[in-house]
């Protein structure tokens, strides 16, 4: 039989030799490269001297594939391959092969010199590949060939997983494997990954040393361990973002805090391990260098906002939520602490310690601040904000949801002050506002662009007709869900808007009608280029009949739930300056099959229509529109 490996001296290795002598049968291991090293073992010399008969079965039964190799061998075949291209086409013969090579690392393989100055060349442009896996898609042998397959195509710069396959999830394997093939590595998103512990996410520390960005979400199995192993190794580190690690307490913080010097943005949510200590020692080390912040249910208190009111001196986002040992001294003390003159945006939700006395403190202890989001601040009344007001005014966003204490009086006294930039101001679900006269001195605010009301039942018309008298330059308007709202309200408003309307949404304003439309139409309708009117059951073809002659920038235009017929659609396909990009008719029950050259003729500028449960419409129909509008997403 023929020999299985050429030998050349017993314990050396064959360069380029072939393991058969017939060119038909070393054909399996062209994958393998031409300049493959194997190592063969030591025999003795035969003492038969009588011919040798060949024997057919005996032949058979021989294994002469490289199988018969133990791991060892392959291996070191393996890290002599002549590339990473090899190396990939290896990958591909079996699982066995794949995680044989996933358990190289870039150090344990064997280089010439040439190879060696050009993978130095090629350093600097290794990182730029991402990977996303999910679901049942996340194994331990999707990673271990993105580990190998991806080297030969620049490198694996962020890996994304999120979710965990039950029968064969990702584990400490998967994540070893791209330790070891991906040193690029600079983004690592992890979610929700039961089998994931401190040994997998240590050796990405160790070997992975340019890691910049790191998400770790419902990973219990990790502890501090992985982030002193982080803090250690990843110098580069600048995004944090840890999310229910039940294991996670202020020693990983110490850690990052003290070693990570270029760390820019932290968020932590759901972590009751982490207190005031954790954050202190964050704030602390990383005061120069941290400018976003997110800190949502810890286990902190006012210890922890005073540490961010006097460290915090280059945050300029901050984003607290549900912090429940906070009280009202720690608002207070976050505002006088000096530090957050940098700060732009404040988002606070759920924090029963924002009260009137700390949201005056916060407009005067943060003289940049332009964005202020408040979320279920049950506390804050219009003493508060009219306190902020007189303070805050470089503030140019302001959103108040679930405020229920803030009445119109609260709100029209951000106008007080008549050096005010606020340009866009948000009501959602408010249940305590109520239209009222108001008996503050208002100035005329020439800056508001913006004005979203939402589910304010108290919201009505003389809050829309003062809102019009004070605002000439309002440009977007949403009112959505406000029963209170007529046509006499909002004339008004339209008269009154300078500027020229670009972004309406008015739906779900069902005592809204024709008139609204058709006079928003004709004083509007060289500016309007956004049209909402779902649900007005009161819009007819009357206002399509105005849309089509007056508006000349419209390109998205939704009348779901509303009355129009045939009619108003032939109206907008007669209307020759009108190209709409986006048209739902959605629940348009008048509108029929006798439509459908219509929509046809829209449709040469639609990229989506909307026609669900339109029941005129019939299925051949929709097929055809389907058919015809290839370049359009088609709802039905």
């Amino acid at each position: 039989m023929q020999k299985l490996v050429s030998y050349s001296g017993e314990g050396e290795f064959s360069l380029g030799k072939s393991m058969f002598q017939s060119p038909i049968k070393s054909g399996i291991f062209s994958s393998l490269g031409h300049h493959t090293e194997v190592y063969s073992l030591p025999c003795k010399r035969s003492r038969v001297t009588a011919p040798f008969v060949f024997n057919e079965e005996v032949y058979k039964k021989q294994k002469t594939t490289i199988e018969v190799l133990p791991d060892e061998c392959l291996f070191e075949i393996f890290r002599r391959l002549d590339g990473n291209q090899e190396r990939s086409s290896c990958a591909s013969v079996s699982k066995r092969w794949l995680m044989l090579l996933s358990t190289i690392r870039k150090d344990e393989v064997s280089r010439t010199l040439e190879q060696k100055v050009i993978a130095n060349n090629l350093e600097n442009i290794n990182g730029h590949l991402s990977r996303s896996l999910e679901g049942k898609k996340a194994t331990d042998i999707r990673l271990a060939a993105i580990a190998v397959g991806t080297a030969s195509r620049g490198g694996l710069g962020k890996l994304s997983i999120r979710g965990s396959n039950v029968a064969r999830g990702v584990t400490d394997f998967g994540l070893k494997a791209i330790a070891r093939g991906c040193s690029s590595l600079t983004g690592l998103s992890l979610w929700n990954l039961s089998s994931i512990s401190d040994e997998g996410l240590i050796e990405i520390a160790n070997e992975c040393h340019q890691l910049e960005r790191l998400d770790l979400c419902k990973i219990t199995g990790i502890s501090n361990k992985s982030l002193v192993a982080i803090a250690n190794n990843c110098p580069n580190l600048t995004e944090l973002s840890i999310e229910a690690c039940s294991n996670i307490s202020d020693e990983g913080l110490q850690a990052i805090g003290q070693r990570c010097r270029n760390l820019k943005s932290v968020s932590l949510k759901n972590c009751l391990e982490i207190g005031d200590q954790g954050i202190a020692s964050l704030l602390a080390s990383a005061s120069y260098s941290l400018t976003k912040l997110k800190l949502h249910t810890l286990n902190v208190s006012d210890m922890a906002m005073a540490v961010i009111g006097h460290y915090g001196i280059a945050v300029t986002d901050l984003a607290l939520t549900d912090l429940c040992k906070v009280t009202e001294k720690g608002f207070w003390v976050m505002g006088h602490g000096q530090g957050l003159q940098k700060l732009r945006s404040l988002t606070v939700a759920s924090c029963f310690g924002l009260t009137d006395i700390g949201v005056e403190a916060v407009g005067k202890g943060c003289p940049n601040l332009k964005q202020l989001s408040l979320y279920k601040c049950a506390l804050l009344s219009d003493n508060g904000l009219y306190l902020f007001a007189k303070s805050a005014v470089s503030l140019e966003s302001l959103l108040l949801d679930e405020c229920h204490r803030v009445t119109q009086c609260g709100i029209f006294s951000m106008f007080i002050n008549r050096d005010t930039k606020l340009k866009s101001l948000a009501l959602k679900s408010c249940l305590g506002y109520k239209d009222m006269t108001t008996r503050i001195s208002l100035s005329r605010c020439n800056t508001l662009k913006a004005l979203s009301v939402h589910n304010c039942p108290g919201f009505g018309n003389s809050s829309l007709m003062l809102f019009g008298k004070l605002c000439p330059e309002l440009q977007h308007v949403e009112l959505t869900g406000l029963h209170g709202i007529t046509d006499n309200g909002f004339t008004p408003l339209i008269e009154c808007c300078e500027a020229g309307l670009v972004k309406v949404n008015i739906s779900g304003c069902v005592n809204l009608t024709d008139n609204v439309v058709c006079e928003m139409s004709k004083v509007h309708g060289g500016t309007l280029e956004v049209l909402n009117l779902n649900g007005c059951r009161s819009v007819t073809d009357a206002s399509m009949a105005a849309i089509a002659s007056n508006c000349l920038l419209l390109n998205e235009l939704d009348v779901s739930e509303c009355e129009i017929t045939d009619i108003g659609i032939a109206a907008l396909a007669r209307a020759v300056h009108l190209n709409l990009n986006v048209l739902s008719i959605s629940g348009c029950r008048l509108v029929s099959d006798m439509s459908l050259p219509l929509l046809l003729k829209i449709g040469g500028s639609l990229v989506g229509l909307n026609i669900q449960h339109c029941h005129g419409i019939s299925s051949s129909a929709v097929g055809l529109l389907v058919d015809r509008l290839w370049n359009c997403d088609i709802l039905s």
